[in-house]
């Protein structure tokens, strides 16, 4: 395993009764707050009336940027930059999932710039290092933006979805209700499930021997959390335990505490955010029509027995087969999770993408050449899998 230094400084507010502490963690920070959301479930759920009624008893000034893209576009960061500069606010508040909070997150990194303009620091790269602060209220268990410091941000206009990081991009306090998950629809719960348990399989799992067991327990802990309760939580949206699984898994999917120095560059998003660039697809369904095609891609002598124990553990594999048997049936095993256990659609084909950009994106995918993990993947492996995809 490799050296690790593992460091979260959010606090989490975790449970039903958590909302009151709101006003006192936002008003460390000020008065004047933008409060980022989507309309839909926040206003439906009365959660927007909740926060509103708080902050007005508590003398915090909100503004409001609605109409938040699934995939954030930097346009709509942008407006939000400019309402920060416009009003002077102090904090940003956001109230949804990942698309609100990654959105969020960018419009704080960019209101330190000169040029106010997300899309120049989304190209500058390199960690960001200073923003306004953030307090979250999440209402989607999938991205685990609520508890880490990155953001995904779409540019539709050169087919860009593209990362940004850094520490000032962690959020300063999140609240977590299970109960404001419960109007999710069953296929958002499905495929936020699906992006839940591939950031474990996806950047820590199948490290061979950079781990160790106690993280390498807590990875299969997780996993096999989302892929019980995923299905439940479809079936019962009101089953508190099954929405309270999933919002903590998400949290500790990304938060750092499941790497362990076994982190590894994450293959089946990077191919993703191409997918979700070109033709804005839900990011969890993309996730899952090409995480088994990876898995069978990748698959060989050497990591056979990992995928193998992926599937003992996870899905109820059972053991005593041989190494490559048992991971060609823990495959298996992760298609029937996705495409009939949680009913995604199991094919590009069947969401009308074809080839047509696929050696494009492939090279988009692989920015220095390569995309490095348990089996390095270049440009020509990608396209493989894009066409692996279709059927």
């Amino acid at each position: 395993m490799k050296d690790f230094i593992y460091h979260n400084p959010t606090k989490v507010y975790f449970g039903k009764e958590q909302l009151q502490h709101l006003p006192q963690e936002i008003l460390k920070f000020g008065k004047k707050v933008l409060m980022a959301y989507d309309e839909g479930a926040v206003k439906k759920t009365g959660l927007y009336d909740k926060i509103v009624k708080l902050a007005n008893d508590n003398g915090i000034t909100l503004y409001e940027l609605t109409g938040i893209d699934p995939n954030p576009r930097h346009t709509t960061v942008n407006k939000g930059v400019d309402i920060c500069a416009r009003e002077k606010v102090d904090v940003i508040l956001a109230i949804g999932g990942g698309s609100a909070i990654d959105c969020a997150k960018g419009i704080a990194a960019a209101a330190f710039e000169e040029h106010k303009d997300v899309w120049k620091v989304v190209k500058r790269g390199g960690p960001v290092e200073k923003a306004l602060p953030m307090v979250t209220v999440l209402t989607t268990a999938a991205t685990g933006s609520e508890m880490d410091p990155y953001a995904v941000i779409s540019n539709m206009d050169t087919n860009e979805k593209l990362v940004i990081a850094g520490p000032a991009l962690f959020p300063h306090v999140s609240f977590e209700n299970p109960e404001d998950t419960y109007s999710l629809p069953a296929y958002q719960t499905a495929c936020g499930a699906v992006d839940i348990f591939n950031h474990v399989l996806d950047q820590d799992y199948l490290a061979g021997d950079a781990t160790f067991d106690v993280v390498r327990g807590l990875q299969e802990a997780v996993m096999a959390a989302v892929v019980k309760w995923a299905p439940i939580a479809m079936k019962e949206p009101r089953n508190y335990d099954a929405r309270a699984n999933l919002m903590w898994a998400s949290s500790l999917g990304l938060n750092g505490m499941l790497d362990g120095g076994s982190l590894h560059v994450m293959a089946c998003h990077q191919m993703e955010h191409e997918l979700s660039a070109y033709y804005d697809i839900t990011h969890g369904l993309g996730l899952a029509i090409i995480t088994p095609r990876w898995l069978t891609h990748i698959l060989n002598e050497k990591n056979a027995p990992e995928i193998y124990r992926l599937g003992v553990k996870v899905f109820g594999v059972p053991e005593g087969l041989e190494p490559m048997q048992g991971a060609k049936e823990a495959i298996d095993a992760v298609s029937t999770w996705c495409f009939k256990t949680l009913g995604l659609k199991s094919n590009l084909t069947e969401l009308g993408i074809d080839s047509k950009h696929f050696k494009e994106m492939a090279e988009h995918a692989c920015p220095d050449g390569v995309i490095p993990g348990p089996n390095p993947l270049t440009p020509a492996d990608v396209e493989k899998i894009y066409e692996m995809c279709l059927h």
